[in-house]
């Protein structure tokens, strides 16, 4: 199988590495990605997203050991930003890729729900001109809850 997992510190094209992951897991029946993106709305102005780096990669590689475990995957590419980010920037591009399409798309679904609540990150949100702290919403843990 075919991993690819990153911590970025830098803004990335979503395209720059779906399209190659793509064509490395040429023998997948079904590619499933999910690109998640700084909110545009009028009062959010940045966000930011710290961590603590001797968690979070192997976290992360944690993550996708559990994803390969529990689904029948060619392929896995999860990829994070840290630091702060503008809206309409990608903050996270997770894709799988398997022999049908069911495996790719709940792989990519089980990944998010531990990303959006289980994962290594601080956020905050920039917003008329103030910082505040966000936390995981409890339809997030109930998304996470669904995979026990």
């Amino acid at each position: 199988m075919h991993r690819d997992i990153r911590l970025l510190h830098d803004p990335f094209v979503p395209g720059e590495l779906t399209e190659p992951f793509a064509r490395i897991c040429s023998d997948a029946g079904g590619i499933c990605t999910f690109i998640g993106e700084v909110r545009r709305e009028a009062d959010v102005e940045a966000l930011e997203l710290s961590h603590y780096e001797p968690l979070t990669l192997p976290g992360l590689d944690q993550l996708a050991d559990k994803a390969s475990k529990r689904f029948d995957l060619l392929g896995l590419l999860i990829v994070h930003r840290v630091g702060t980010m503008g809206p309409g920037e990608p903050i996270v591009c997770v894709s799988a890729a398997s022999r049908h399409r069911r495996d790719a798309i709940d792989a990519v679904d089980f990944c998010m729900d531990h990303l959006k609540s289980a994962a290594w990150f601080w956020k905050r949100e920039l917003s008329g001109g103030n910082w505040r702290w966000i936390e995981p919403r409890s339809a997030d843990y109930a998304d996470l809850a669904r995979w026990n």
